[in-house]
């Protein structure tokens, strides 16, 4: 596909496979569902960038759970490889939004493509399109869904559509369900559509034979999915309630009277995780912050946190251009939030003094039962009485993505160890023996589901007795 953007000014995108499916379906919502790395995105932003320069006043919406998670996504690829002669050339310019209108691209034909997110939806639901793009669909709720649909209804295009790209997630997804019974058309991706990895051919390209090596690496549930593009379930998965609908969670702010916990796996080669959890008054437990990270010291993870807890309230006013706030002792600073009532760590007596040491503050040692920790998550992951879980996770919780972590195809935070968390149905040679495997996960991407553990245990088995006056 070649687009004339301006005179003597080429925009030049060959779809094939998935891709030109999706540029020839006119169907009212449809879904690009593939592995990492098929060039889903690229394919949806490229048919709402052609819409938008075809059709004169066209109102299109680029959005995702937050709003914030599309700067460093979709945006990237929109403004580097899809509108970038468009906006080189004046053809479409960035209008930063106002109390009235969400942030969007603005056409010379009238044509404006909105931005926004489902974490804050007054402004762009308030509108009416005729073409938008969910990324990462999966992150969105049937509600969200919905909502969207009913938007679709200005009328400058002969159809209006919902496009959306996901990566395969469990077969029991309501997005999975949704197209199983045809109310929405899956086209399954391939690496072979990607034209950065694949020649039209079919032979690889150079970043392609990276690529696919990496991805071929991959084991279990990731590699059917990031792989080979599968919505299955781990075998073996040992969260079985878990159930991203209903436990993960928007950000909402936490009132100070609910308690604040810390919990801590060490690691370096292997990730560090720091977890901060706040319980409310009916004793549900949400992780809402994660640090989760390799190749970092104890000190520094240390005075991370502190300065995501913490602010400089009374500055010394130092002209220095490398001051610190928070390195400076004549600063005072002060907590942004309640204090954990315990920091639960690893029984790493090394990591354990230095994390002490540099944030000023005792930690006590982890409840380590594996057995009866999983059993106490498990429990939190089903509805209690009042028919709500007693356990969430905030959506983009975590502080900092590991790139590391991230560009080995590696679960970045606890929500991405969750689907890959198995048990250990024993070695070879235990098989041979026919004796049973003992009941434990695999070790493996599990940093994040340990901290979790020590987190419940601590409340729901008891690390130190307690007393409660009445």
């Amino acid at each position: 596909m070649t687009t004339a953007v301006a005179p003597d000014t080429l925009h030049h995108y060959e779809p094939w496979g998935s891709a030109l499916e999706l540029m020839e379906c006119r169907l009212p919502q449809v879904l690009l569902s593939g592995p990492a790395g098929t060039g889903k995105s690229r394919a949806c932003l490229e048919k709402l960038h052609l819409m938008a320069l075809a059709n004169p006043g066209m109102r299109g919406l680029i959005v995702r759970k937050t709003r914030e998670s599309l700067g460093s996504t979709a945006l990237v690829t929109w403004r580097e490889h899809v509108a970038k002669e468009a906006l080189a050339t004046g053809i479409m310019s960035f209008y930063g939004g106002s109390a009235e209108e969400p942030p969007q691209y603005r056409y010379a034909n009238g044509s404006k493509v909105m931005i926004g997110g489902m974490d804050k939806p007054t402004k762009i639901m308030s509108s009416e399109y005729d073409v938008a793009y969910v990324q990462e669909a999966i992150e969105l709720t049937t509600t969200d869904w919905e909502n969207i649909t009913t938007r679709l209804r200005n009328g400058k295009v002969s159809f209006q559509q919902l496009i959306a790209d996901a990566n395969p997630d469990m077969p029991s997804h309501w997005l999975k369900q949704h197209c199983d019974r045809g109310t929405a058309r899956m086209v399954h991706c391939r690496h072979e559509d990607n034209p950065v990895l694949f020649n039209a051919d079919g032979t690889m390209t150079v970043k392609g034979e990276a690529y696919m090596k990496l991805l071929d690496a991959l084991t279990g549930v990731r590699k059917q999915r990031l792989r080979h593009g599968l919505w299955v379930s781990a075998e073996g998965v040992i969260y079985e309630n878990f159930d991203p609908a209903i436990h993960l969670v928007d950000k909402f702010p936490i009132p100070d009277t609910w308690t604040r916990w810390w919990s801590v796996d060490f690691g370096y080669t292997n990730p560090f995780v720091l977890q901060c959890w706040a319980e409310d008054p009916d004793g549900r437990l949400y992780l809402y912050r994660e640090i989760y990270k390799t190749k970092t010291l104890v000190e520094d993870h240390a005075k991370r946190i502190l300065r995501e807890v913490t602010a400089c309230t009374v500055c010394c006013n130092s002209t220095a251009g490398s001051h610190d706030c928070y390195e400076c002792d004549q600063c005072a600073k002060t907590w942004t939030e309640p204090r954990p009532r315990a920091i639960i760590c690893d029984h790493d007596a090394e990591d354990r003094a230095t994390l002490e040491r540099h944030l000023g503050m005792s930690t006590a040692p982890a409840h380590k039962s594996v057995s009866d920790g999983i059993q106490a998550v498990n429990a939190r992951y089903k509805a209690a009485g009042d028919g709500r879980a007693r356990l969430f996770i905030f959506r983009g919780a975590v502080v900092e993505r590991d790139e590391a972590l991230d560009a080995a195809k590696k679960p970045c935070s606890t929500e991405e160890e969750i689907p890959g968390y198995v048990w250990d149905r024993g070695t070879t040679s235990q098989q041979l023996a026919d004796k049973p495997p003992k009941e434990v996960p695999v070790k493996i991407n599990d940093h994040g589901c340990d901290a979790k553990r020590y987190m419940v245990a601590e409340v729901d088995i008891g690390g130190r007795p307690r007393i409660r006056v009445m």
